[in-house]
């Protein structure tokens, strides 16, 4: 997929999911799973979901632009539902994620490992405009990225969630960071949590291994691997 450059172009007005700059971007659909049960981090979730369906989402679309200092993704799939609260043990908020590599060998399937972590930028609907940027080094680890700029939003209507999350390409997280720059390409993979269907944390939709993106040049001629 292509991160077009949009010049000129301020994050905060990519931050509206309907601004018309998201029209000269290309939008792929990618299919969903939901994650394995044996993925699970503990054998009372494992127990609690052996008859039910994890990944209650089929698939996102997903397109991204960034002006040359910042990049943003939109995120826009179906749900018949509004879930903006949470509760510990009833009600949970939809939610989203943007997953990226760290480092080249981070793997996405187990979030990362040491010394190689998987940096997830993460929004959920209890908070629409407001987004969390994490690190995480393995199954059950994460941990806050210091000194992180990221921001989204997200609007629900008729049917379906558009949401947008952005953050400046390079980051003050340094290691536990995607550190990001025009005309390179980059892995990433995106996360659905369906709140009405209960799900949260390790319970979700994913779009499995690394998709590539590629970070158009700033001259417009794109670039070679990162």
């Amino acid at each position: 997929m292509l991160a077009s450059y949009l010049p000129d172009t301020d994050l905060e007005v990519l931050l509206d999911p309907d601004a018309s700059a998201w029209r000269a971007g290309a939008s792929e659909t990618l299919p969903l799973t939901g994650t394995p049960l044996g993925m699970q981090p503990t054998a009372a979730i494992r127990a609690s979901w052996i008859d039910r369906r994890i990944g209650a989402v089929d698939e996102v679309r997903v397109a991204a632009l960034h002006n040359g200092q910042g990049l943003a993704f939109r995120l826009e799939w179906e749900d018949a539902s509004e879930n903006n609260d949470l509760d510990d043990n009833t009600s949970f908020p939809d939610a989203a994620a943007i997953a990226l590599p760290a480092n080249e060998d981070s793997p996405i399937i187990v979030m990362g490992k040491p010394g190689a972590a998987v940096n997830a930028w993460h929004w959920r609907a209890d908070a629409p405009s407001q987004a969390r940027e994490i690190s995480a080094e393995g199954l059950g680890t994460t941990a806050p990225v210091p000194g992180s700029g990221i921001r989204a939003h997200g609007v629900w209507k008729d049917g379906r969630w558009r949401v947008v999350i952005g953050r400046e390409l390079e980051s003050a997280g340094g290691p536990m960071a995607a550190q990001l720059r025009p005309g390179t390409q980059t892995g990433f993979g995106v996360a659905i949590w369906e709140g009405s269907n209960q799900e949260r944390a390790g319970i979700k939709a994913f779009s499995g291994d690394w998709q590539i993106l590629s970070i158009e040049a700033t001259g417009g001629a794109g670039g070679g691997r990162k």
